[in-house]
């Protein structure tokens, strides 16, 4: 029987980039924007402050974009400061890439595996889906929904007792399944 489990964000992820003030390596962002208007064209900005001192950073959303071009409805969410559009926009690559930042996912995700009845199985097979693209071990996410400390977890992929369609090393942020054979 197949088992469900969700990787599914708690809170939006801190942003990494250097603060010109202090030198923290650590931004929040709370969901506040801030529109520009030079005649026709709009600038607008996602503003994260410093985790250390406070210091307020722009992230580029828009950059002299004729009025005419940006949709109606992504205007509106600008100015209501919508928390929705601030975590959509921290998951676009093109933004993350045009401002030079990374995401920290330390403590902004949960898993979610459904309860406790699927730990006494003899064999188990589990599918895991991401709601977000979030990095991480998949190794720290079968350790945490199996109640296994995560050396064991290894020891178990090295002898063949989970085994998987994907590789189970490094980082994952996409939808995989694995099976556990005890």
């Amino acid at each position: 029987m197949l088992t469900h489990w969700a990787v599914v964000p708690t809170c939006l992820p801190l942003v990494r980039r250097r603060c010109h003030v202090c030198a923290s390596e650590r931004f929040r962002a709370d969901g506040k924007f801030r529109v520009n208007a030079n005649h026709k064209l709009l600038d607008a900005w996602l503003l994260v402050l410093c985790t250390r001192c406070g210091e307020t950073a722009k992230l580029t959303v828009l950059e002299r974009r004729n009025v005419r071009a940006v949709p109606p409805g992504l205007l509106d969410r600008l100015h209501a400061n919508d928390l929705g559009l601030t975590a959509e926009l921290l998951r676009d690559p093109v933004l993350r890439r045009r401002n030079r930042i990374a995401l920290d996912w330390d403590n902004a995700w949960r898993l979610d595996t459904g309860g406790s009845e699927h730990l006494d199985r003899e064999v188990l097979d589990v599918s895991v889906r991401f709601a977000a693209r979030i990095p991480v071990r998949p190794v720290r996410l079968i350790a945490e929904g199996c109640g296994l400390p995560r050396a064991e977890v290894e020891r178990l992929i090295t002898e063949g007792k989970i085994v998987s369609g994907v590789r189970l090393t490094g980082k994952r942020s996409g939808d995989f399944t694995f099976l556990l054979k005890r």
